[in-house]
Protein backbone atom coordinates (compact mmCIF):
# COMPACT_ATOMS: atom_id res chain seq x y z
CA UNK A 1 0.00 0.00 0.00
CA UNK A 2 2.52 2.31 0.71
CA UNK A 3 4.69 1.40 -2.25
CA UNK A 4 1.35 1.92 -4.58
CA UNK A 5 0.38 5.14 -2.64
CA UNK A 6 4.06 6.54 -3.52
CA UNK A 7 3.40 5.85 -6.96
CA UNK A 8 -0.08 7.36 -7.34
CA UNK A 9 1.91 10.45 -5.27
CA UNK A 10 4.60 10.27 -7.70
CA UNK A 11 2.74 10.03 -11.03
CA UNK A 12 0.04 12.81 -9.35
CA UNK A 13 3.51 14.69 -9.47
CA UNK A 14 4.83 13.82 -12.46
CA UNK A 15 1.84 15.55 -14.19
CA UNK A 16 1.86 18.64 -12.42
CA UNK A 17 5.28 19.07 -13.36
CA UNK A 18 4.41 18.28 -16.53
CA UNK A 19 1.62 21.31 -16.82
CA UNK A 20 3.56 23.46 -15.26
CA UNK A 21 6.38 22.59 -17.74
CA UNK A 22 3.76 22.74 -20.78
CA UNK A 23 2.33 26.05 -18.94
CA UNK A 24 6.05 27.43 -19.23
CA UNK A 25 6.72 26.58 -23.02
CA UNK A 26 3.13 27.95 -23.70
CA UNK A 27 3.95 31.02 -21.69
CA UNK A 28 7.08 31.46 -23.74
CA UNK A 29 6.29 30.69 -26.81
CA UNK A 30 3.21 33.56 -26.44
CA UNK A 31 5.91 35.85 -25.34
CA UNK A 32 8.67 35.16 -28.08
CA UNK A 33 5.21 35.55 -30.31
CA UNK A 34 4.80 38.45 -29.35
CA UNK A 35 8.01 39.66 -29.07
CA UNK A 36 8.70 38.31 -32.86
CA UNK A 37 5.11 40.29 -33.43
CA UNK A 38 6.61 43.49 -32.33
CA UNK A 39 9.67 42.99 -34.46
CA UNK A 40 8.33 42.40 -37.44
CA UNK A 41 5.52 45.10 -37.64
CA UNK A 42 7.19 47.77 -39.60
CA UNK A 43 8.37 45.28 -41.84
CA UNK A 44 5.07 43.93 -42.80
CA UNK A 45 3.80 48.13 -42.94
CA UNK A 46 7.15 48.20 -45.35
CA UNK A 47 5.70 45.20 -47.28
CA UNK A 48 2.44 46.58 -47.26
CA UNK A 49 3.50 49.70 -48.78
CA UNK A 50 5.82 48.48 -51.19
CA UNK A 51 2.80 46.17 -52.56
CA UNK A 52 0.94 49.36 -53.19
CA UNK A 53 3.81 50.83 -55.29
CA UNK A 54 3.94 48.00 -57.11
CA UNK A 55 0.16 48.52 -57.65
CA UNK A 56 0.92 51.87 -58.43
CA UNK A 57 4.07 51.40 -60.85
CA UNK A 58 1.43 48.14 -62.22
CA UNK A 59 -0.80 51.22 -62.81
CA UNK A 60 1.28 53.51 -64.81
CA UNK A 61 2.83 51.14 -67.41
CA UNK A 62 -1.02 49.63 -68.22
CA UNK A 63 -1.31 53.43 -69.07
CA UNK A 64 1.67 53.34 -70.51
CA UNK A 65 1.09 50.78 -72.87
CA UNK A 66 -2.54 51.85 -73.26
CA UNK A 67 -1.25 54.89 -74.34
CA UNK A 68 1.61 53.16 -76.47
CA UNK A 69 -0.52 51.46 -77.95
CA UNK A 70 -3.16 54.43 -79.07
CA UNK A 71 0.31 55.74 -80.38
CA UNK A 72 0.80 52.72 -82.59
CA UNK A 73 -3.04 53.06 -83.86
CA UNK A 74 -2.10 57.39 -84.85
CA UNK A 75 1.31 56.19 -85.91
CA UNK A 76 -0.52 53.42 -88.14
CA UNK A 77 -3.62 56.29 -89.50
CA UNK A 78 -0.98 58.80 -89.76
CA UNK A 79 0.84 56.75 -92.28
CA UNK A 80 -2.37 55.33 -93.91
CA UNK A 81 -3.71 59.04 -94.43
CA UNK A 82 -0.11 60.00 -95.81
CA UNK A 83 -0.35 56.91 -98.10
CA UNK A 84 -4.17 58.24 -99.08
CA UNK A 85 -3.26 61.66 -99.32
CA UNK A 86 0.29 60.95 -101.95
CA UNK A 87 -2.16 58.69 -104.10
CA UNK A 88 -4.67 61.28 -104.30
CA UNK A 89 -2.04 63.87 -104.90
CA UNK A 90 0.02 62.48 -107.10
CA UNK A 91 -3.39 61.03 -109.34
CA UNK A 92 -5.15 64.35 -109.61
CA UNK A 93 -1.49 65.96 -110.20
CA UNK A 94 -1.95 63.59 -113.93
CA UNK A 95 -5.41 64.34 -114.51
CA UNK A 96 -4.19 68.11 -114.63
CA UNK A 97 -1.06 67.53 -116.56
CA UNK A 98 -3.01 65.70 -118.78
CA UNK A 99 -5.95 68.41 -119.11
CA UNK A 100 -2.87 70.64 -119.87
CA UNK A 101 -1.61 68.53 -122.98
CA UNK A 102 -4.92 68.32 -124.31
CA UNK A 103 -5.49 72.32 -123.63
CA UNK A 104 -2.11 72.57 -125.11
CA UNK A 105 -2.83 70.35 -128.34
CA UNK A 106 -5.97 72.39 -128.70
CA UNK A 107 -4.30 75.63 -128.74
CA UNK A 108 -1.80 74.23 -131.57
CA UNK A 109 -4.63 73.08 -133.46
CA UNK A 110 -6.88 76.35 -132.97
CA UNK A 111 -3.50 78.23 -134.27
CA UNK A 112 -3.47 75.95 -137.63
CA UNK A 113 -6.65 76.53 -138.11
CA UNK A 114 -6.64 80.07 -137.77
CA UNK A 115 -3.68 80.53 -139.97
CA UNK A 116 -5.30 78.75 -142.36
CA UNK A 117 -8.31 80.68 -142.13
CA UNK A 118 -6.43 83.97 -142.99
CA UNK A 119 -4.71 82.19 -146.11
CA UNK A 120 -8.20 81.19 -147.33
CA UNK A 121 -9.07 85.14 -146.87
CA UNK A 122 -6.49 86.72 -147.57
CA UNK A 123 -6.13 84.24 -151.63
CA UNK A 124 -9.69 85.26 -151.78
CA UNK A 125 -8.92 89.00 -151.41
CA UNK A 126 -5.79 88.82 -153.70
CA UNK A 127 -8.42 87.20 -156.43
CA UNK A 128 -10.95 90.10 -155.94
CA UNK A 129 -10.40 91.61 -159.06
CA UNK A 130 -11.06 88.67 -160.92
CA UNK A 131 -13.58 87.03 -159.10
CA UNK A 132 -15.83 90.81 -159.75
CA UNK A 133 -14.96 90.71 -163.14
CA UNK A 134 -16.30 86.66 -164.15
CA UNK A 135 -19.30 88.38 -161.89
CA UNK A 136 -20.05 91.24 -164.06
CA UNK A 137 -19.09 88.91 -167.48
CA UNK A 138 -22.00 86.08 -166.16
CA UNK A 139 -24.29 89.53 -165.02
CA UNK A 140 -24.19 90.78 -168.72
CA UNK A 141 -25.00 87.54 -170.08
CA UNK A 142 -27.57 87.08 -167.94
CA UNK A 143 -29.38 90.57 -169.48
CA UNK A 144 -28.08 90.19 -172.74
CA UNK A 145 -27.36 86.50 -173.88
CA UNK A 146 -25.54 85.49 -176.78
CA UNK A 147 -28.33 85.91 -180.42
CA UNK A 148 -29.63 82.56 -181.65
CA UNK A 149 -28.47 82.21 -185.32
CA UNK A 150 -32.09 80.61 -186.31
CA UNK A 151 -34.15 83.79 -185.16
CA UNK A 152 -31.55 86.35 -186.18
CA UNK A 153 -29.59 85.19 -188.98
CA UNK A 154 -28.21 88.38 -189.95
CA UNK A 155 -26.15 88.84 -186.60
CA UNK A 156 -24.21 85.65 -187.46
CA UNK A 157 -21.67 87.96 -186.93
CA UNK A 158 -21.89 89.08 -183.61
CA UNK A 159 -22.84 85.57 -182.59
CA UNK A 160 -19.87 84.25 -183.67
CA UNK A 161 -17.57 86.83 -181.57
CA UNK A 162 -20.21 86.75 -178.44
CA UNK A 163 -19.37 82.44 -178.75
CA UNK A 164 -15.70 82.65 -179.63
CA UNK A 165 -15.31 85.44 -176.64
CA UNK A 166 -17.79 83.01 -174.48
CA UNK A 167 -15.51 79.70 -175.82
CA UNK A 168 -12.23 81.02 -174.63
CA UNK A 169 -13.21 82.66 -171.59
CA UNK A 170 -15.49 79.57 -170.19
CA UNK A 171 -13.04 77.25 -169.08
CA UNK A 172 -11.35 79.73 -166.58
CA UNK A 173 -14.67 81.04 -165.83
CA UNK A 174 -15.07 77.41 -164.55
CA UNK A 175 -12.47 76.43 -162.96
CA UNK A 176 -11.88 79.60 -160.86
CA UNK A 177 -15.92 79.15 -160.14
CA UNK A 178 -15.11 75.69 -159.07
CA UNK A 179 -12.25 76.96 -157.01
CA UNK A 180 -14.15 80.04 -155.24
CA UNK A 181 -16.76 77.24 -154.35
CA UNK A 182 -13.88 74.85 -152.63
CA UNK A 183 -12.54 77.83 -150.86
CA UNK A 184 -15.79 78.77 -149.60
CA UNK A 185 -16.43 75.56 -148.26
CA UNK A 186 -12.63 75.00 -146.83
CA UNK A 187 -13.38 78.54 -144.73
CA UNK A 188 -16.84 77.55 -143.53
CA UNK A 189 -15.36 74.48 -142.17
CA UNK A 190 -12.07 75.89 -140.73
CA UNK A 191 -14.53 79.03 -139.13
CA UNK A 192 -16.62 75.49 -137.51
CA UNK A 193 -13.39 73.71 -136.66
CA UNK A 194 -12.19 77.40 -134.88
CA UNK A 195 -15.50 77.29 -132.97
CA UNK A 196 -15.45 74.10 -131.78
CA UNK A 197 -12.00 73.96 -130.74
CA UNK A 198 -12.72 77.77 -129.07
CA UNK A 199 -15.60 75.15 -126.95
CA UNK A 200 -13.17 72.41 -126.26
CA UNK A 201 -10.35 74.90 -125.68
CA UNK A 202 -12.96 76.74 -123.14
CA UNK A 203 -14.05 73.85 -121.41
CA UNK A 204 -10.35 72.58 -120.88
CA UNK A 205 -9.66 75.92 -119.43
CA UNK A 206 -12.59 75.53 -116.89
CA UNK A 207 -10.84 71.64 -115.98
CA UNK A 208 -7.84 73.25 -115.27
CA UNK A 209 -9.16 75.94 -112.88
CA UNK A 210 -11.09 73.46 -111.09
CA UNK A 211 -8.39 70.83 -110.75
CA UNK A 212 -5.94 73.36 -109.47
CA UNK A 213 -8.69 74.48 -106.98
CA UNK A 214 -9.31 70.90 -105.73
CA UNK A 215 -4.96 70.58 -105.74
CA UNK A 216 -4.41 73.54 -103.34
CA UNK A 217 -5.49 72.47 -100.63
CA UNK A 218 -4.51 68.65 -100.40
CA UNK A 219 -1.22 70.49 -101.15
CA UNK A 220 -1.72 72.24 -97.92
CA UNK A 221 -2.54 69.58 -96.50
CA UNK A 222 0.23 67.77 -96.84
CA UNK A 223 2.68 70.80 -96.01
CA UNK A 224 0.99 71.50 -92.60
CA UNK A 225 1.42 67.76 -92.08
CA UNK A 226 5.03 68.15 -92.45
CA UNK A 227 5.44 71.70 -91.06
CA UNK A 228 4.49 71.11 -87.33
CA UNK A 229 7.43 72.90 -86.17
CA UNK A 230 6.76 76.11 -88.02
CA UNK A 231 9.34 78.38 -85.93
CA UNK A 232 12.26 75.53 -86.72
CA UNK A 233 10.67 75.92 -90.62
CA UNK A 234 10.80 79.70 -91.15
CA UNK A 235 14.78 79.25 -89.42
CA UNK A 236 15.23 76.61 -92.28
CA UNK A 237 14.12 78.54 -94.91
CA UNK A 238 15.71 81.95 -94.07
CA UNK A 239 18.88 79.83 -94.08
CA UNK A 240 18.46 78.56 -97.53
CA UNK A 241 18.26 81.85 -98.31
CA UNK A 242 21.10 83.26 -97.22
CA UNK A 243 23.33 80.06 -98.06
CA UNK A 244 21.74 81.14 -101.76
CA UNK A 245 23.08 84.63 -101.65
CA UNK A 246 25.91 83.36 -100.46
CA UNK A 247 26.58 80.48 -103.27
CA UNK A 248 28.44 81.20 -106.47
CA UNK A 249 27.23 77.45 -108.25
CA UNK A 250 24.91 75.15 -107.82
CA UNK A 251 27.76 73.31 -107.31
CA UNK A 252 28.16 75.72 -104.09
CA UNK A 253 25.01 75.88 -103.32
CA UNK A 254 24.65 72.05 -102.75
CA UNK A 255 27.73 72.02 -101.04
CA UNK A 256 26.79 75.07 -98.69
CA UNK A 257 23.06 73.20 -97.97
CA UNK A 258 24.27 70.40 -96.96
CA UNK A 259 27.22 71.89 -94.70
CA UNK A 260 25.00 74.35 -93.20
CA UNK A 261 21.34 73.73 -92.92
CA UNK A 262 20.44 71.12 -90.89
CA UNK A 263 17.57 70.37 -93.09
CA UNK A 264 19.71 69.32 -95.96
CA UNK A 265 22.04 68.17 -94.00
CA UNK A 266 19.71 65.22 -92.71
CA UNK A 267 18.31 64.96 -96.05
CA UNK A 268 21.77 64.13 -97.63
CA UNK A 269 21.99 61.51 -94.52
CA UNK A 270 18.40 59.97 -95.02
CA UNK A 271 19.80 59.68 -99.04
CA UNK A 272 22.62 57.73 -98.09
CA UNK A 273 21.40 55.30 -95.64
CA UNK A 274 18.78 54.69 -98.29
CA UNK A 275 21.52 53.95 -100.41
CA UNK A 276 23.19 51.88 -97.88
CA UNK A 277 19.68 49.88 -96.88
CA UNK A 278 18.92 49.34 -100.93
CA UNK A 279 22.34 48.11 -101.72
CA UNK A 280 22.52 45.47 -99.24
CA UNK A 281 18.60 44.42 -99.47
CA UNK A 282 18.91 44.03 -103.10
CA UNK A 283 22.32 41.75 -102.44
CA UNK A 284 19.76 38.89 -101.40
CA UNK A 285 17.32 39.42 -104.34
CA UNK A 286 17.06 36.73 -107.29
CA UNK A 287 17.42 38.55 -110.38
CA UNK A 288 13.60 37.54 -110.98
CA UNK A 289 13.00 39.56 -107.57
CA UNK A 290 14.92 42.45 -108.77
CA UNK A 291 13.54 42.78 -111.95
CA UNK A 292 10.30 43.16 -110.17
CA UNK A 293 10.82 45.45 -108.27
CA UNK A 294 12.49 47.69 -110.82
CA UNK A 295 9.17 46.70 -112.42
CA UNK A 296 7.03 48.89 -110.41
CA UNK A 297 9.34 51.68 -108.90
CA UNK A 298 6.67 54.25 -108.26
CA UNK A 299 3.84 51.76 -107.13
CA UNK A 300 3.80 51.78 -103.69
CA UNK A 301 2.40 55.88 -102.21
CA UNK A 302 3.86 55.09 -99.19
CA UNK A 303 6.93 54.65 -99.31
CA UNK A 304 9.35 56.90 -97.63
CA UNK A 305 12.79 56.25 -99.91
CA UNK A 306 13.17 55.60 -103.48
CA UNK A 307 12.59 51.79 -104.49
CA UNK A 308 14.79 51.70 -106.95
CA UNK A 309 18.44 53.08 -107.80
CA UNK A 310 18.03 56.49 -109.65
CA UNK A 311 20.61 54.95 -112.26
CA UNK A 312 17.82 51.92 -112.49
CA UNK A 313 15.16 54.54 -113.60
CA UNK A 314 16.48 55.24 -117.07
CA UNK A 315 13.53 55.58 -119.53
CA UNK A 316 11.01 55.81 -116.53
CA UNK A 317 11.13 59.00 -115.47
CA UNK A 318 7.83 61.36 -115.98
CA UNK A 319 8.28 64.76 -117.31
CA UNK A 320 8.43 67.55 -114.63
CA UNK A 321 5.68 69.73 -116.66
CA UNK A 322 3.84 69.83 -119.82
CA UNK A 323 5.17 71.31 -123.13
CA UNK A 324 7.44 71.02 -125.89
CA UNK A 325 11.36 71.07 -125.42
CA UNK A 326 12.05 74.23 -126.90
CA UNK A 327 16.42 73.61 -125.72
CA UNK A 328 17.94 70.22 -125.25
CA UNK A 329 21.45 69.29 -123.31
CA UNK A 330 24.09 70.38 -125.32
CA UNK A 331 22.81 72.58 -127.73
CA UNK A 332 24.76 76.01 -128.24
CA UNK A 333 23.09 78.53 -125.55
CA UNK A 334 23.73 81.73 -127.33
CA UNK A 335 26.84 82.95 -125.35
CA UNK A 336 30.15 80.91 -126.82
CA UNK A 337 28.79 77.72 -124.47
CA UNK A 338 26.31 74.87 -124.19
CA UNK A 339 23.25 73.90 -122.85
CA UNK A 340 23.55 71.69 -119.30
CA UNK A 341 20.10 71.04 -119.05
CA UNK A 342 16.81 71.26 -120.85
CA UNK A 343 14.01 73.57 -121.37
CA UNK A 344 10.33 72.89 -121.55
CA UNK A 345 7.89 75.89 -122.63
CA UNK A 346 5.85 75.21 -119.68
CA UNK A 347 1.66 76.54 -120.05
CA UNK A 348 1.26 79.47 -117.87
CA UNK A 349 0.44 79.00 -114.00
CA UNK A 350 0.73 74.98 -115.48
CA UNK A 351 2.01 72.39 -112.40
CA UNK A 352 5.54 71.05 -111.90
CA UNK A 353 6.14 67.16 -110.44
CA UNK A 354 8.77 65.74 -109.09
CA UNK A 355 10.35 63.37 -111.85
CA UNK A 356 11.61 61.47 -109.32
CA UNK A 357 11.74 60.16 -105.61
CA UNK A 358 14.00 62.11 -103.82
CA UNK A 359 14.64 64.37 -100.68
CA UNK A 360 14.24 68.41 -101.10
CA UNK A 361 18.07 69.69 -100.69
CA UNK A 362 17.20 73.45 -101.41
CA UNK A 363 14.43 75.21 -102.41
CA UNK A 364 13.47 78.83 -102.74
CA UNK A 365 14.57 81.90 -104.90
CA UNK A 366 17.96 81.84 -106.27
CA UNK A 367 19.87 84.41 -108.44
CA UNK A 368 18.01 84.69 -111.86
CA UNK A 369 17.20 81.26 -112.31
CA UNK A 370 13.86 82.32 -110.43
CA UNK A 371 12.46 80.03 -107.66
CA UNK A 372 14.97 76.92 -107.56
CA UNK A 373 14.29 73.45 -106.45
CA UNK A 374 17.13 70.75 -106.52
CA UNK A 375 15.98 66.94 -105.24
CA UNK A 376 18.29 64.72 -103.81
CA UNK A 377 17.84 61.19 -105.60
CA UNK A 378 20.46 59.55 -103.87
CA UNK A 379 23.45 57.62 -105.33
CA UNK A 380 25.33 61.25 -105.84
CA UNK A 381 22.76 62.56 -108.23
CA UNK A 382 20.64 65.69 -108.24
CA UNK A 383 17.58 67.00 -110.19
CA UNK A 384 17.55 70.75 -110.53
CA UNK A 385 14.21 72.45 -111.81
CA UNK A 386 14.65 76.05 -112.14
CA UNK A 387 12.13 78.64 -113.50
CA UNK A 388 8.52 78.39 -111.17
CA UNK A 389 6.97 81.44 -109.56
CA UNK A 390 6.34 79.05 -106.76
CA UNK A 391 7.26 76.46 -105.15
CA UNK A 392 5.16 74.54 -102.76
CA UNK A 393 7.94 71.56 -100.50
CA UNK A 394 10.12 72.39 -97.80
CA UNK A 395 14.02 71.67 -97.31
CA UNK A 396 14.83 67.68 -96.13
CA UNK A 397 11.12 66.50 -97.26
CA UNK A 398 11.02 63.42 -98.98
CA UNK A 399 8.40 63.78 -102.43
CA UNK A 400 7.51 61.13 -104.59
CA UNK A 401 8.01 60.81 -108.35
CA UNK A 402 4.79 62.72 -109.77
CA UNK A 403 3.84 64.78 -106.45
CA UNK A 404 3.35 68.25 -107.03
CA UNK A 405 6.32 70.40 -105.88
CA UNK A 406 6.05 73.62 -107.88
CA UNK A 407 3.89 76.24 -110.07
CA UNK A 408 4.88 78.08 -113.08
CA UNK A 409 3.86 81.75 -113.46
CA UNK A 410 2.50 83.73 -116.43
CA UNK A 411 5.66 84.73 -117.82
CA UNK A 412 5.95 87.58 -116.72
CA UNK A 413 8.79 87.06 -114.70
CA UNK A 414 11.76 87.13 -116.36
CA UNK A 415 14.31 84.34 -115.32
CA UNK A 416 17.98 83.28 -117.31
CA UNK A 417 15.91 80.52 -119.30
CA UNK A 418 13.09 83.10 -120.77
CA UNK A 419 15.98 85.69 -121.52
CA UNK A 420 18.05 83.54 -123.31
CA UNK A 421 15.23 81.59 -125.59
CA UNK A 422 13.41 85.25 -125.79
CA UNK A 423 10.31 83.50 -124.64
CA UNK A 424 7.33 85.41 -123.78
CA UNK A 425 5.90 82.18 -122.10
CA UNK A 426 7.22 80.59 -118.61
CA UNK A 427 10.26 78.55 -119.25
CA UNK A 428 11.33 75.52 -116.82
CA UNK A 429 14.59 74.57 -116.48
CA UNK A 430 15.52 71.22 -116.16
CA UNK A 431 18.97 70.00 -115.37
CA UNK A 432 20.55 66.39 -113.97
CA UNK A 433 23.69 66.68 -111.96
CA UNK A 434 25.83 63.85 -111.29
CA UNK A 435 29.00 63.97 -108.29
CA UNK A 436 28.87 68.02 -108.82
CA UNK A 437 28.69 67.31 -112.67
CA UNK A 438 25.98 67.99 -115.20
CA UNK A 439 24.80 65.24 -117.72
CA UNK A 440 22.31 64.55 -119.91
CA UNK A 441 19.38 63.67 -118.70
CA UNK A 442 17.59 62.61 -122.05
CA UNK A 443 18.32 58.64 -121.01
CA UNK A 444 16.13 58.96 -118.05
CA UNK A 445 12.82 60.43 -119.30
CA UNK A 446 10.17 58.16 -120.82
CA UNK A 447 10.20 57.28 -123.50
CA UNK A 448 6.25 56.80 -123.72
CA UNK A 449 5.43 60.24 -122.78
CA UNK A 450 3.85 62.57 -125.11
CA UNK A 451 6.07 65.35 -124.56
CA UNK A 452 9.11 63.21 -125.92
CA UNK A 453 11.11 65.38 -123.20
CA UNK A 454 14.09 62.54 -124.33
CA UNK A 455 14.41 63.66 -128.10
Amino acid sequence: MPRTDMSVSSMAGNEATERGLISAALFAISVAFSAHAEQQGPDAKDISSKQQELRGVEDTMGAAQERARRLEEQLVDHAAARERLNGALIESTLRLQETEGRAAEIEERLSTLTENEGKIVASLESRRGLIMEILTVLQRMGRKPPPALIARPNEILEAVRASLALGALLPQMRAEARQLQHDLSELEQVRDGVRRERERLAEQQASLSAQRERLAPMIAERQDALSSAQSALQAETERARTLAQRATSLKDLIARMEADSAAARRAAEAARKADDERAKAQATLSERERLKALSAPFKDPARLAPAVAFIDLKGRLPAPAAGPVVRRFGAPDGSGGKEKGLSIAARENGVVIAPCDGWIAFSGPYRSYGQLLIINAGGGYYVVLAGMSRTNVNVGQFVLAGEPVASMGDGAAQTAATIAIGAKQPILYVEFRKDGASIDSGPWWAKSDSRKVGG
